[in-house]
């Protein structure tokens, strides 16, 4: 059973839940992480060990004393070591570096073009993180800068990379699987795409489960199941599940965007069926919509500053998108019974779609179900796909040592 596998319970007191417990400012000595793990003092101070021997944790001087000899305190390294991360998307990439409390130290948003290939697409990317890694921490690059931006720039302090990828991955192998509107990368094995290119591991997973990670880990790390829809110009899910990233058998778990929403006349979707949700209620969906009924508008930016101004067309396409995103989530919060449904993406600011997708969701579910129900936008900010990329990149040094 590796770490990922294991119950929740079973990770109390874990190597990773200490990690987080001293990288968030819960505990900064090994005393607190027994109290808070309920472990005896000579089991932390073996897997403390442990994690300064990976690197992972630091010891930082003596802390006040109280009535005995004075704790030496704890930190997560900030001396140089990231983890890289690469959130794409259809039209744009977020890429950065973030240390190894999580936090990030660089971060720029990207164009890029989705059609030009995986190679293409890939190799410029990698080069991007490649030479953040390669540079001290700036105070004026896009996102916050930690401390760890002090340190010199050194290319080998990569500790990892995590890769979230807008289309069906295997997350076993890091191949991708049939997806839409991704032309020529069906099959691609960006994992071992990008092994061949850096010398560390490689994490790849779907950008609605990196965005479910990162924004579980900022917002509600005390919670156990929660559900994260991404809503842009497609539409995905990722899911919690005994506080750990939930992906089924094959890595699919959470993928509503083909679900069926019955929609008279329901319209073609990319993967060929028809009625799909992310055929009616994606940006995507919604650009489509507005042109068929005669509205000038090039892209998803251009619908939500129709929606923002008032347009009448625009906002009653928001509210159907809400509606028929509210319709398949009642489903899953029937089945799953979560303690929070928060959604994320571009179309999360859209008020109409999250007003009409809440009534829906009270409407169809059974009251138990969203009795204690949060139901809300994200609260992060850009980063929170590539935060989860490098939480997931974290994880897996951590069980791998």
């Amino acid at each position: 059973m590796t770490i990922d596998d294991a119950p929740r319970e079973a990770l109390r007191g874990g190597p990773r839940e200490l990690l987080r417990w001293v990288a968030t400012g819960a505990a900064v000595s090994r005393a607190d992480l027994s109290r808070l793990s309920g472990l005896s003092p000579s089991t932390v101070s073996q897997r403390v060990e442990a994690l300064i021997n990976q690197g992972l944790l630091e010891e930082t001087g003596a802390g006040r004393s109280r009535g005995g000899r004075r704790p030496r305190q704890l930190a997560v390294p900030t001396g140089g070591a990231v983890v890289g991360a690469i959130d794409l998307g259809a039209h744009h990439a977020r890429v950065g570096t973030l240390d190894l409390s999580g936090r990030v130290v660089q971060a720029r948003t990207l164009p890029v073009r989705i059609e030009d290939g995986p190679e293409q697409v890939l190799g410029s990317l990698l080069a991007e993180v490649a030479a953040l890694a390669a540079t001290p921490g700036d105070p004026t690059s896009a996102g916050p800068v930690s401390s760890a931006s002090t340190a010199d720039g050194d290319p080998g302090a990569l500790r990892g990379l995590g890769i979230g990828i807008p289309g069906p991955v295997q997350h076993a192998t890091g191949r991708i699987v049939s997806p839409s509107r991704m032309p020529g990368w069906n099959g691609f094995d960006v994992a071992a795409f990008c092994a061949g290119r850096v010398d560390v591991p490689i994490i790849v997973d779907n950008d609605a489960n990196l965005m479910a990670l990162g924004a579980h880990r900022t917002a509600h790390s005390e919670l156990d199941h929660a559900v994260y829809i991404k809503a842009g110009t497609g539409i995905g899910s990722g899911v919690i599940s005994s506080g750990r990233l939930h992906r089924g058998a094959q890595g699919s778990a959470g993928d509503i965007s083909h679900c069926r929403v019955v929609a008279d006349p329901a319209p073609l979707c990319s993967c060929g069926n028809a009625g799909c949700l992310e055929a009616v209620a994606s940006g995507a969906a919604l650009v489509t919509a507005l042109r068929e009924q005669g509205v000038t508008v090039s892209d998803l930016t251009g619908v939500i500053r129709l929606i923002d101004d008032g347009d009448r067309h625009a906002t009653a396409l928001a509210r159907q998108a809400g509606r028929a995103i509210g319709e398949i989530l009642a489903v899953v919060v029937n089945f799953f019974n979560p303690q929070v449904v928060a959604i994320g993406g571009r179309l999360a600011d859209c008020e109409p779609l999250l007003a009409s997708m809440r009534a829906t969701l009270y409407e169809r579910c059974l009251p138990l179900a969203t009795q204690t129900l949060l139901i809300e936008r994200v609260a992060t900010s850009q980063d929170v796909g590539i935060t989860g990329a490098a939480h997931l990149v974290i994880d897996h040094v951590v069980a791998a040592n």
